[in-house]
């Protein structure tokens, strides 16, 4: 397996192109995956507040060995915790949990349109939180292109990755456009359609680009497994992408995808597969009051 290289942020970081998430992952299960990512080469491991998985995470990374310095840590600030004040608290319990000094990337996971102060003063706080070296690079999941120009206006620092679903059955073109405009890179969750077949919000959406027959027949040309195919699509686009498996051995398949390269045809002949359906939830319907309800109950 030759190595998964670095993708250099518009603040001077440098983020591993391909990382290990952990959604829907949970205790004795979630350090398993995360330390047989980090035998498995994976150096980027990406978790959320809204997971409640990472205590678990930390714990993980201790037990693997690696120092900290060669990892590249991701969490996600809860929806319910938005706000100036909030965020801050949200942040400080994020790292007690994860058992770490500093935080490699810290994101707003998901834009409020409908309450967007809310968003942009959770934003000043990861502003502030990185200016006093806590945080080294900051950024937003799940923003369409309005929401990063409403957002950059206002704002002191640009958005260093902006973390969408992503994948061959919804390529978010327009988003993607918008990222390379503000010098943000693309990181996609769900990058192989997991979202379509365990947590599909919209049942037209295509149930799983790993069956489709330009994906199978790509992976029997190369001897690679349809994931391979699709994560190296990921790769080619310039996207990092974040795979979630339970098993073993797809943890180790998903990062051997640097020793071959799809033609431009074959590129070609995946982009078109894009269908324009969301599988998971729609940015634009987020009601933080409703959020902070639920919550509380």
């Amino acid at each position: 397996m030759t190595s998964n290289p670095m993708i250099r942020l518009n603040d001077g970081a440098e983020m591993p192109t391909i990382g290990f998430g952990v959604l829907f992952s949970s205790g004795n299960e979630t350090i398993e995956m995360v330390k047989t990512a980090i035998g498995s080469g994976y150096r980027l491991i990406d978790t959320a507040a809204a997971y409640r998985n990472e205590e678990q995470v930390g714990e993980a990374i201790r037990q693997s060995g690696i120092d900290r310095s060669e990892l590249f840590v991701t969490t996600k600030l809860f929806l319910a915790d938005y706000g100036y004040d909030e965020a801050m608290r949200g942040f400080d319990t994020s790292m007690e949990k994860l058992g770490l000094d500093y935080l490699d990337l810290y994101l707003l996971h998901w834009p409020v349109p409908r309450n967007f102060d809310a968003t942009l003063a959770s934003w000043r706080a990861l502003e502030d939180l990185q200016a006093a070296g806590r945080i080294r690079s900051i950024g937003v999941c799940n923003f369409n292109p309005d929401h990063l120009d409403n957002l950059i206006v206002q704002s002191r620092v640009v958005p260093a990755v902006n973390q969408v679903e992503l994948n061959p059955y919804f390529t978010q073109a327009d988003v993607r456009v918008a990222n390379v405009r503000h010098g943000i890179v693309t990181q996609a969750w769900s990058p192989i359609g997991g979202v379509n077949r365990y947590w599909a919000e919209n049942p037209e959406a295509p149930r799983d680009p790993l069956s489709d027959q330009v994906v199978t027949k790509l992976a029997a040309k190369y001897r690679k497994t349809p994931a391979q195919i699709i994560l190296r699509w990921h790769v080619q686009h310039g996207n990092s992408a974040i795979p979630k498996s339970s098993n073993p051995e797809r943890i180790r398949q998903n990062i051997d995808i640097f020793d071959f390269r799809l033609t431009r045809s074959e590129m070609s002949a995946l982009d078109v597969l894009d269908t324009g359906l969301r599988g998971g939830p729609d940015p634009e319907v987020n009601d933080l009051k409703a959020i902070r309800n639920r919550t509380a109950k």
